[in-house]
């Protein structure tokens, strides 16, 4: 039993519950809840918010609790999509003002005269020390930079160098589809064929998740013709928390590089991307990170890396020593690190967003978060379970349930053809925001920088009546 299943129950005991579902259990996780705190940092959305553009898009909409009583539309909605979109912190709209104001005063002046100083030339350090310190990584091996699925291109060019031995990229078989697009096209690019080219490991026979043992078996089976492991932190669909420690390790004992996509990893699970001697990552920041939709990626080289003159990389006038760039020189001077791979400058506006969440994360520490999610994600379980019993043969959690193979989200697989979409457009009707992935299966993420377990409570409860309603 998972440390975080365990406290749960524990404090049912303590407090002399009848029942999992009891409405006093999430009232006394929330007082108790130390990070309870930064959930007013952020935009909720409101019940009728939802409401409005449920109908606006063609869904069913209605303003209601599942017990049937009225909701005001003041009511915030139950919020659980942070890994597709997280919440607007509340700050970030005081920074992007400033940013309007300074171009409004000033116009290009804002590059190196600031009021606030963060001049242009150099808005991307504001949010480096930050991100660094949530991947688990040195500053200079950071940059803030692009979106996830062109940093993902540009870090391909170094790192996958085939050869005629060496030619092989091992992924997992369901991974998001603009990673495969990526890899494909790389591979194509390299005059090579797909089909024989990319390794792709799916789970075994009746399974959702992959096994960490079929992983390293299928490196050790391939790594002699393999040039490239790339691989999902946290795999978008299922939820599941892949060891990376582990799976870096065995890329290295066969001589492979290593790279991973952070996209649902980031913000959610604590990383250690230089200790593991990751090669590259890559990640977004508008799920966990809350920088907005279409927020800037980020990307990391480790450091082993950094003087490797033979690594081939495409340049541009951000990557090139800030010291002689105003020179106006043709002579490329790739900066040490990772910011040597940026090409141009970073959007002032996308940065700044960014830095309105990185300021709240600033002020806790992964850890912290991660104490915190693995309880909110197990009381989640605990509820689902009770709903198991209650309907049974309906759902099915499809996340690993050892904790410390996911993150925060829950991947609900509805064993009826057809059931889905039903519930989940009820969902809907009562305000709660998840997402689905079609045919089957719902995700649900509680976001602990801005989720409570009341949220996870309600969200039960809704769940409860959908499912009945939908018999």
């Amino acid at each position: 039993m998972g440390v975080g299943r365990t406290s749960i129950l524990d404090t049912l005991a303590e407090l002399s519950l009848q029942g999992i579902d009891h409405p006093d259990l999430p009232r006394h996780l929330d007082r108790l809840d130390p990070l309870q705190r930064f959930r007013k940092e952020f935009h909720i959305p409101s019940v009728a918010a939802i409401n409005r553009h449920s109908a606006s898009v063609g869904l069913p909409s209605k303003t209601g609790h599942p017990d049937g009583s009225s909701s005001s539309s003041d009511d915030e909605a139950i919020y659980l999509c942070g890994n597709s979109l997280g919440l607007q912190p509340i700050r970030t709209k005081a920074l992007l003002d400033q940013e309007l104001q300074i171009w409004a005063q000033c116009g290009v002046h804002g590059h190196f005269n600031h009021q606030f100083d963060r001049p242009w030339v150099s808005i991307d350090d504001n949010v480096i020390e930050e991100s660094a310190r949530i991947v688990g990584a040195e500053p200079d091996e950071v940059a803030i930079m692009n979106s996830l699925t062109v940093n993902v291109h540009l870090l391909m060019v170094p790192f996958y160098r085939p050869t005629t031995e060496r030619f092989k990229i091992i992924m997992e078989g369901k991974a998001f589809p603009s990673d495969y697009y990526a890899i494909e096209s790389q591979v194509k690019f390299h005059g090579l064929d797909p089909k024989t080219t990319i390794v792709e490991i799916d789970p075994r026979d009746g399974e959702y998740a992959l096994r960490t043992e079929d992983i390293l078996a299928t490196i050790r089976r391939e790594g002699s013709s393999t040039a490239l492991v790339l691989i999902s932190g946290i795999q978008y669909y299922t939820g599941q928390f892949f060891d990376i420690e582990a799976i870096a390790q065995a890329a290295r004992e066969q001589g492979c590089l290593i790279g991973v996509d952070l996209a649902h990893a980031v913000g959610n699970v604590p990383l250690e991307l230089h200790r593991w001697q990751v090669d590259f990552a890559c990640w977004c920041s508008y799920k966990y990170l809350n920088s907005g939709p279409g927020g800037i990626g980020g990307a990391f080289v480790h450091s082993k890396h950094a003087g490797d003159s033979s690594l081939s990389r495409f340049a541009g006038w951000w990557g090139t020593n800030p010291a002689t760039k105003f020179q106006m020189s043709h002579e490329f001077e790739p900066i040490a690190g990772a910011a040597g791979y940026r090409l141009s400058n970073p959007s002032v506006l996308a940065t700044i967003a960014l830095l309105g969440s990185l300021q709240v994360f600033a002020e806790t520490d992964m850890a912290s978060l991660r104490h915190k999610s693995v309880r909110l994600t197990a009381y989640l379980e605990l509820l689902v379970e009770h709903l198991q019993d209650k309907y049974p043969g309906r759902l099915r959690i499809i996340t690993p349930l050892d904790e410390s193979q996911r993150g925060c989200q829950l991947s609900l697989l509805f064993l009826e053809e057809g059931r889905m979409m039903p519930v989940f457009e009820r969902l809907l009707e009562h305000g709660v925001v998840c997402d689905e992935r079609k045919p089957d299966v719902i995700r649900v993420a509680p976001a602990p920088l801005y989720n409570s377990f009341a949220d996870v409570y309600q969200f039960f409860r809704c769940l409860d009546e959908a499912l009945a309603a939908t018999l």
